[in-house]
């Protein structure tokens, strides 16, 4: 699991290969990601956007940028989180990902990035 803090709030991020939805024979991998914010400040934020980086070891590299996670812009009150699942494909068996969330304090509407930490994607069978 990757952790990282910032501005008091702490993103955790863990991997699954889907074998199930990937096709190797045409470079096709599938990953999920499960995503957890904690707001470990006094004031209650709110997530606006995200904006990833994708790379994956065939030198493909993408950047992802948009409202929200999964169609949500959640509001995390003190003591509190939010997880989502999401996933992504590479063309390769491994890679990784990182980024930044664009965060709003609710008290007084002060707007600041929380760091994604980088996080690996490999297949399970890259691991031997």
């Amino acid at each position: 699991m990757a952790t990282q803090i910032t501005e008091n709030v702490k993103v955790s991020v863990e991997t699954v290969y889907q074998s199930e939805y990937s096709n190797p024979q045409n470079d096709h991998y599938m990953f999920a990601y499960h995503v957890t914010i904690e707001n470990l400040g006094e004031h209650s934020v709110q997530l606006l956007r995200r904006h990833w980086f994708i790379f994956d070891s065939a030198g493909a590299k993408r950047e992802v940028e948009g409202e929200g996670v999964v169609g949500l812009q959640p509001i995390i009150a003190p003591g509190e989180q939010h997880d989502y699942v999401s996933g992504c494909n590479l063309q390769s068996e491994m890679g990784y990902m990182e980024g930044t969330y664009q965060m709003m304090r609710e008290i007084d509407g002060f707007i600041f990035e929380v760091h994604i930490p980088r996080f690996s994607l490999v297949a399970p069978f890259r691991m031997n």
